[in-house]
């Protein structure tokens, strides 16, 4: 998740196709992640849905700006 908000960070500070791009890719990288824990039981559904939330509030916000 980390990875994510820091690359919607630098999108927003320096906005490119390739960092749009690494945006995109560290959301797919993240969900995957949340979801595999989420099977595993590591984390209760509720958490993960809420942190899959959280990041694609972010990624949204950085990539469509108001």
């Amino acid at each position: 998740m980390k990875r994510c908000f820091t690359a919607c960070t630098s999108y927003s500070a320096k906005p490119g196709e390739e960092a749009k791009r690494s945006v995109e890719e560290s959301k797919s990288a993240a969900f995957s992640k949340i979801d595999k824990a989420v099977k595993r039981k590591v984390l209760h559904r509720n958490a993960g849905a809420h942190q899959k939330a959280r990041l694609a509030k972010a990624v949204k916000k950085a990539l469509e700006p108001a």
